[in-house]
């Protein structure tokens, strides 16, 4: 058991140093060209990643899956849009990086960057570890199912930067199980099976 937890903790402590180096690096920018086409550029992207614009409504109104690992620069006519807000966000494995902007009169102005970071859900045996970057704050919700009936819930109004939590499931008990995140507006689910 002490080793199960040696080893979670280093893996904790390598997230939270690879998070915080990409956090430190400016890997992107905006450039606004004559008010009405944006450049998007991110330095640090890789095959599989994907780039989403939004409504505020988190309407999808353009997707697109990131071809090539390394740099990644596209102009956006985004002065057709209507009026209101939108975002764009790159979805990284461990991140997402969300860009705000308005579209007002066919004119486009960014307005804040934020960095969300994806929750890590590690199932071993009948144990579950599930570890959540949380600069904001932001309260974490985790629901636990078994065969699609939730057998867990519990909502954690963190303090911490980092929320760390193991849960343990009967080894009795075989079958489907599903852990269930949800944060920042978004739901992170994982699948396994005893």
């Amino acid at each position: 058991m002490k080793t199960t937890i040696k080893k979670y903790l280093v893996v904790v402590v390598m997230m939270l140093g690879t998070l915080m180096n990409y956090a430190n690096v400016n890997s992107n920018s905006i450039d606004v060209v004559k008010g009405k086409r944006v450049r998007l550029e991110y330095r640090t992207v890789k095959k599989g990643h994907t780039l989403s614009i939004k409504n505020e409504n988190g309407t999808v109104i353009y997707t697109q899956v990131i071809k090539n690992t390394g740099s990644f620069s596209q102009i956006f006519d985004l002065s057709k849009l209507e009026k209101g807000n939108y975002t764009t966000e790159l979805e990284k494995d461990f991140e997402i990086i969300v860009k705000y902007f308005t579209v007002n009169d066919g004119e486009i102005s960014f307005n804040d960057e934020k960095t969300i970071f994806k929750p890590v859900i590690r199932a071993e045996d009948d144990t579950v570890y599930v570890s959540k970057i949380t600069f904001d704050k932001e309260p974490v919700k985790v629901e636990l199912y078994y065969e699609n009936e939730i057998i867990f819930s519990e909502t954690v109004t963190n303090t911490e930067d980092v929320l760390s939590r193991v849960y343990k499931v009967s080894k009795e008990i075989k079958g489907d199980y599903k852990v269930v995140i949800k944060s920042d507006n978004r739901s992170y689910e994982q699948d396994f099976n005893l």
